[in-house]
């Protein structure tokens, strides 16, 4: 694609990269094919390609974003399956993020959409404020469907108090900042990024996590001053507080490093994962030492597929003569290009695995997109659960908590894949499953 930034544009960092990634595409349109709003809308503009040629035109003017181009970039899920069509090589991942930040310093949107986005920063990140806000969430969501109107407001409203799970569990223990001894000989070392909605929603995914990874001879470190990781700021254009939180998780796990050492940084949100393994390319413009640090982090983030594989997982009960439907999450499969190791493990741990069709489509969770963009959620989950349900499959398996929540309530059971991997490791059975 051909560019005319100035050469005072070009002096921009964000800029310059952002013209290298667009002078990268060719203009073939594979990434159409394999594009959820593109399958569903059927308008140029709804595909990586269209938006591409909108970031292209606002950057290169040097305007504020328009209302057209926020629309179509707003209903841009982040899954990046296009990167894994792109022949190219076009990274699209920190295109969109950089079109975001610039919509969000150039464009004023609507006083309810604005409030809304401030809401979602400064309560989902934060696991005290989250768990007070799904409580009372919890109490409203009977009276979802008397939400009057069609409005986007009115479905937003609506998503959220759907969402709202009907029972909270009680908070765990063993997220707590702490150090948790491996059993026997200890093998390694690490420190488990507890994530935020991730700790209200299934404090239990954690819990497996330490469970397991304890077994295995490993020590597990939770470092006191970590919190979120900063991909719900960071994909809304908030730069600032997404690099604040950033910042945190690379000071405390750099600590760790200086200190007793680590051998991985494990997550267990494919989400988060994505986000703290970009840390290098986030921090690669910040003053001191920073980048070094930031690189250093990213360096040794795993997920904790990866982290189980290199440790050799092996399952000590008898296969529980059970049929999963992995569901492969974008940030996994396509952020991350981790496709087959889950399944891997799965398999070695005695499930019966299989995969739906269209795999490599979006279940419309994608962060807060299912809040903000409720109706194409709202299509891409019932497309999704139809094909996992066609599967034939006892439930659900994936590896990130949005997928989970989004795919929960009318259909299969789920269950986080390290949930079950720790059941046939000597853990208890999820309490999702009956």
């Amino acid at each position: 694609m051909q560019t005319e930034f100035t050469a005072a544009q070009l002096r921009d960092p964000d800029i310059a990269e952002s013209n290298g990634i667009l002078r990268t595409c060719v203009h073939c349109g594979f990434c159409t094919a394999t594009c959820p709003t593109f399958q569903l809308l059927g308008d140029e503009l709804d595909s990586p390609r269209g938006r591409i040629y909108l970031i292209k035109d606002m950057l290169e003017s040097g305007r504020p974003a328009t209302e057209e181009v926020v629309r179509h970039v707003d209903r841009c899920l982040s899954c990046l399956s296009c990167m894994t069509t792109c022949p190219s090589g076009v990274n699209y991942m920190h295109l969109v993020d950089h079109a975001r930040s610039y919509i969000e310093d150039t464009y004023t949107r609507p006083a309810p959409e604005r409030a809304l986005r401030w809401l979602l920063t400064r309560i989902l990140p934060h696991p005290t404020r989250f768990r007070l806000a799904l409580a009372g969430a919890a109490l409203a969501r009977p009276f979802a469907g008397l939400i009057p109107g069609e409005g986007l407001l009115s479905q937003r409203l609506r998503a959220m108090l759907r969402l709202a799970p009907r029972d909270l569990p009680p908070p765990g223990r063993l997220e707590l900042p702490q150090v948790h001894k491996a059993q026997g000989t200890r093998r390694g070392r690490v420190a488990l990024l507890t994530g935020c909605a991730q700790q209200v929603l299934s404090p239990s995914i954690n819990e497996a996590t330490i469970r397991l990874l304890t077994r295995m001879g490993i020590e597990v470190v939770i470092t006191r001053a970590q919190g979120c990781c900063g991909a719900l700021a960071h994909h809304m254009g908030q730069h600032d507080p997404a690099m604040a939180m950033a910042r945190a998780n690379i000071a405390a796990w750099g600590a760790e490093m200086d200190g007793a050492g680590l051998d991985a940084i494990v997550i267990n949100a494919s989400g988060c994962g994505t986000t703290v393994k970009d840390y290098g390319f986030m921090f690669r413009n910040e003053p001191g030492d920073w980048p070094a640090q930031a690189a250093r982090v990213a360096g040794l983030a795993r997920d904790i597929t990866e982290v189980l594989e290199s440790f050799g997982y092996a399952p000590s009960a008898a296969p529980p003569g059970l049929t999963v439907a992995y569901h492969s999450a974008c940030s996994l499969q396509h952020g991350q290009k981790i496709t087959t190791l889950p399944k891997t493990l799965l398999s070695r741990a005695g499930f019966t695995v299989r995969e739906p069709v269209e795999g490599h489509l979006c279940c419309g969770s994608a962060g807060t997109y299912n809040i903000l963009q409720p109706e194409i959620a709202g299509q891409l989950r019932v497309r999704k659960l139809g094909h996992l349900n066609r599967t034939g499959a006892d439930l659900i398996a994936a590896g990130n908590i949005g997928c989970l929540t989004q795919l929960a309530g009318d259909a299969l059971p789920v269950a986080h894949t390290v949930e079950l991997l720790d059941w046939m490791a000597g853990g208890p059975k999820p309490a999702t499953l009956p």
